[in-house]
């Protein structure tokens, strides 16, 4: 009901009591009978909206943090982990009766996205019997298939009602990862999206069950499967998906920028920035989506800049048994560094390092033709790469890394998966993709997994168990979240030399990977040289900081004690 027809309902009843004096008693109570109705409908449609259930207690597990200061170290916080709404159960206000049961909504409880908000609600999870989420300490455990659940997505929280934002521009952003239980086809993945803190309740009244029941997801593909978007049910032209027993797709998509920290298995693994065109969650429907063959023509870059290790000419550095040793827990850090070294500045490169057995170890560096010899996400890298690959480049087209930075600076929210994908069996990740190109084609070759392998039923038939874990997540001022010894980084690894871990997923052994038929540069190593120093009393980096390289306009001279040491000739770092 709209505010005016409320408003009208309440004259036509005050008009209606000053006649009742002149009525026969008998009609006088028919008549308060009538208004008494017209009321309790008018403030029952004020109220409507996305309920909360009462069957289960919503208990979030605990799930401790860290922020981090060069000057005072780590200081523990306690956050805790919500369910995404997408997983809850979803039933009449008061009962039991399905609200959508598989991939379906009941059409009598939700005949249309309003009625439905106000007829259904959202219950409380049972986390561990349910959907298979355990937290111990500072630790989180996503397993894939418990009972009839597949996969899960959680939210990490700073209050009962609110997700804990994250502001990450010349910050960096660290966690611990197991993920040696997480076979091909699987996705482990961390990452941050614009939701807003209070899952939306600000923006959208209609939404009463907000942050605390996981309400509010968007991320860079514009996903249609969300079931309530903008506190209204999203079932206009809602479509059960043929292939997944639990999913459907309606009208709207739910847009926002996404920054991919950590997309991995125990094969692959990439960190991927995505920008759009609108600022924080938005709604989308038609073209903006980016559907199909629209995909470059919505609001959002779907693509994203990738940094993959394998994909980028390094098929020896990550895996099994290879330079960071998925059969073991690693430390993944990423630093958000900014043109002014200030939290104001705009976003110009991301960078990777990783922690194992107490070294750190610089990501691998780019062994591309054509593409420079970096280990870091830049626009000119970006640029470089979706050139050789002969990608659309709708990063660029966005905004790039300033579009991300801005974002980051408004505030995104944690968001932690493990995944099976039903559009492309997770090839993109860990295996040749597309499969209609030669593996030899630059930028196709993304892991070693079978082009066969991936496919959902098979994953979750044969690996029900396959499991991630996400520990000691801190974030804060640079170079303040880990210690260690730095190594140098090995030289580029071609498929020749690397034997391919198990196929777990499938039995048909892959092709050879490469990168491409063109013969690739020398391997870049690190050297202990110093880079030339900077005029004296200039500013100074800190430890951890970029000291030089090609066409580094920062300082080059480094805080004491540490020493600006060379890793290749496009990035120096003070250690």
């Amino acid at each position: 009901m709209e505010q005016n027809e409320f408003f009208s309902s309440l004259y036509y009843i005050g008009q209606t009591v000053n006649r009742l004096n002149q009525t026969s008693s008998a009609l006088k109570s028919y008549i308060m009978l009538r208004a008494s109705s017209l009321l309790s409908f008018a403030l029952l449609a004020v109220v409507y909206g996305q309920q909360i259930g009462t069957n289960t207690p919503e208990v979030h597990p605990s799930m401790t943090s860290q922020t981090c200061t060069t000057a005072g170290g780590c200081v523990t916080q306690q956050t805790s982990i919500v369910l995404d709404s997408n997983w809850r159960w979803l039933h009449t206000t008061s009962g039991y009766t399905n609200c959508y049961t598989g991939n379906a909504w009941d059409t009598s409880l939700c005949p249309d996205p309003v009625t439905c908000a106000a007829n259904c609600a959202l219950d409380g999870a049972d986390y561990a019997g349910t959907y298979g989420i355990t937290t111990s300490g500072n630790a989180l455990t996503l397993k894939f298939v418990t009972g009839a659940n597949v996969g899960s997505r959680v939210y990490l929280m700073n209050s009962p009602s609110t997700y804990q934002l994250f502001k990450l521009v010349n910050q960096e952003f660290t966690f611990d990862v197991d993920m040696s239980n997480l076979p091909c086809g699987l996705n482990g993945a961390l990452y941050l999206t614009e939701m807003d803190a209070d899952g939306g309740m600000a923006k959208f009244p209609t939404n009463k069950a907000g942050a605390k029941y996981g309400t509010g997801y968007c991320d860079s593909q514009c996903p249609h499967d969300i079931k309530f978007i903008n506190g209204e049910a999203n079932i206009l032209g809602w479509t059960p998906d043929a292939n997944d027993a639990n999913a459907g797709a309606g009208q709207y998509g739910t847009c926002c920028n996404e920054m991919d920290i950590w997309e991995a298995n125990s094969n692959s693994a990439a960190y991927t920035p995505h920008v759009c065109s609108v600022v924080g969650q938005s709604r989308c429907s038609g073209t903006d989506c980016g559907d199909g063959a629209l995909r470059y023509q919505g609001v959002c870059d779907k693509d994203g800049c990738d940094f993959n290790s394998f994909r980028m000419g390094n098929q020896g550095f990550l895996g099994p048994g290879k330079t960071v040793d998925t059969t073991k827990k690693f430390t993944v850090v990423t630093q958000f560094i900014s043109s002014t070294n200030s939290s104001t500045g705009t976003l110009s490169e991301i960078r990777r390092l990783y922690v194992q057995n107490g070294n750190v170890i610089p990501n691998s560096v780019a062994n591309i033709p054509n593409v420079p010899a970096v280990n870091s996400i830049t626009d000119a890298f970006c640029n470089a790469q979706k050139t050789e690959f002969g990608d659309t480049n709708s990063f660029e087209t966005r905004g790039g890394l300033a579009t991300m930075g801005k974002s980051l600076q408004q505030g995104m929210v944690l968001s932690m998966s493990v995944w099976d994908d039903y559009t492309a069996q997770m090839l993109w990740l860990d295996s040749d993709y597309p499969t209609t190109s030669p593996a030899t084609t630059p930028g196709v070759a993304r892991g070693p997994c079978a082009t066969t392998s991936g496919a959902p039923p098979q994953v979750e038939s044969q690996s029900p168990g396959a499991s991630v874990t996400f520990s000691n997540i801190r974030w804060g001022d640079i170079g303040s979240t880990f210690t260690g010894t730095v190594v140098a980084p090995p030289p580029p690894v071609s498929s020749s030399s690397v034997v391919p871990p198990p196929k777990t997923t499938s039995s048909v052994v892959p092709p050879p990977k490469t990168t491409s038929s063109v013969a690739p540069p020398p391997p870049k190593t690190t050297t202990t040289s110093s880079a030339p120093s900077g005029p004296t009393g200039g500013p100074t980096a800190p430890h951890w900081g970029q000291c030089g390289g090609i066409g580094w306009a920062g300082p080059t001279v480094c805080a004491a004690p540490w020493t600006c040491q060379v890793s290749n000739p496009w990035y120096s770092q003070c250690l």
